[in-house]
């Protein structure tokens, strides 16, 4: 791939201050009030730690839920758990871009690490603006970017909003990707872009509304080989054939708004039909017991129960056309696979993913909360990505404005390291 974005390869960091923005919005505890620790911590705090030891003066931009949100906090608590990653002191400050903020860069030495207050605070972060580069010209940015050398742009998961901590910096600041927003954009690349065929998507999971974009998408391109539809998905694509999943899905699908899905995933499944997969068997509780049904008897022998997973039939025949694929993409998980009785899908799946010689993509937190419950071998998945939306919009081939301000900043700097860099 040719070149279009600096890395931390291109700087030379010692002495200088680098605002590096990650992506530690955790899972929040409502009972609690504490966050809960998360790969993406993880990964961010190996970035941060490498530029603290190449004596960078390390100030880190954050957020954290939503106006409005129980999760919308400061950010406190994520300093103690990047210290716990890092094993080096992160300083906490109650301040973004007022003097206690700026004060506090100014001083801070070689090696440093602080952590500025939660970006959402303030409406700087997501002030309308005409176009993204005009985030630059918002008091936050603008701030920031007199007491900074570089920008380094980690939080690929966030990299799809136009936001000021996300797009503003480069349009200011020499700006290079971070490893963990390098690692993303080199695997999903190897995904898109190089990807053998045949190349196969296994959408699935609670929220269909992205997948259904991607699968739209997967159909038109010629990128994509087969799609094998599970979870929320799968149930419309095979209520889309005219088949009767029973009262209770019924009003599911009333109630959250997706059959009015139904009408157009139908006009997909007929015109795509070589490529659209939907499951062949569901499985059902009966008496506490795991039943399997195929799609033609759930009507009449399932007594209208709720199906929670795809059933045997569907995994030996999607486990076929995984083990034959060159390329996989999996965003799932196809079932239930937090309870027992219905595990059995996602497990058996993400075996034979694992199992498989094909570059391997997988992607949405949900998946890799059911890659650590089944034990997969991370090691035999060639690129786990820790992002869902940003993943999602890529694979569309959609520009993210977090990319596309990295890639300005890479050409207004003349396109190669400088000796300023290095």
């Amino acid at each position: 791939m040719e070149k279009q974005y600096f890395t931390m390869d291109d700087f030379n960091f010692e002495g200088k201050t680098a605002l590096i923005r990650v992506d530690i919005n955790c899972p929040f505890n409502g009972k609690t009030g504490r966050i809960e620790d998360s790969d993406r911590i993880a990964a961010h705090a190996a970035t941060i730690r490498e530029l603290s030891d190449k004596k960078a003066k390390v100030v880190v931009l954050a957020h954290q839920g939503r106006k409005g949100d129980p999760d919308f906090i400061p950010l406190q608590q994520h300093a103690s758990l990047l210290y716990s990653h890092i094993k080096k002191p992160v300083e906490y400050v109650d301040d973004l871009y007022g003097q206690k903020a700026l004060q506090k860069i100014d001083k801070i030495a070689n090696g440093d690490v602080i952590l500025l207050q939660n970006t959402r605070f303030y409406d700087d972060e997501t002030r309308k603006v005409e176009k993204p580069e005009d985030y630059s010209q918002t008091e936050m940015v603008r701030s920031l970017s007199k007491h900074a050398d570089y920008f380094i742009m980690d939080g690929f998961s966030v990299a799809h909003r136009a936001q000021a901590s996300t797009v503003g910096f480069p349009e200011l600041l020499p700006s290079c990707a971070g490893r963990v927003m390098q690692k993303e954009l080199e695997g999903l690349h190897n995904a898109l872009d190089n990807a053998a065929h045949p190349n196969t998507y296994i959408l699935g999971g609670a929220k269909p509304d992205d997948v259904i974009q991607l699968l739209k998408f997967a159909c038109t391109s010629g990128a994509v080989d087969k799609i094998l539809t599970s979870g929320v998905l799968g149930e419309l694509c095979v209520a889309a054939k005219g088949t009767d999943l029973g009262p209770l899905k019924k009003q599911y699908f009333a109630e959250k708004g997706y059959d009015k899905l139904i009408p157009e995933l139908a006009a997909y499944g007929s015109k795509y039909s070589s490529k659209i997969e939907s499951p062949l068997d569901f499985a059902v509780e009966e008496n506490g017991l795991r039943k399997e049904y195929g799609v033609g008897d759930l009507s009449q022998k399932a007594d209208g129960k709720s199906t929670y997973d795809i059933g045997a039939l569907t995994i030996s025949r999607y486990s076929s056309i995984i083990a034959a694929s060159k390329t996989l993409y999996f965003k799932g998980p196809v079932g239930v696979y937090e309870s027992p009785l219905f595990e059995k899908g996602t497990k058996d799946i993400l075996l034979a993913i694992q199992n498989s010689s094909a570059f391997k993509l997988v992607g949405g937190g949900h998946s890799l909360s059911a890659i650590e419950k089944f034990q997969i071998d991370k090691t035999k998945i060639s690129h786990i990505s820790l992002a869902g939306g940003a993943v999602v919009e890529y694979l569309q081939g959609k520009a993210l404005p977090g990319v596309e301000a990295l890639k300005n900043s890479y050409l207004r700097h003349g396109g190669t390291p400088s000796n300023e860099f290095l």
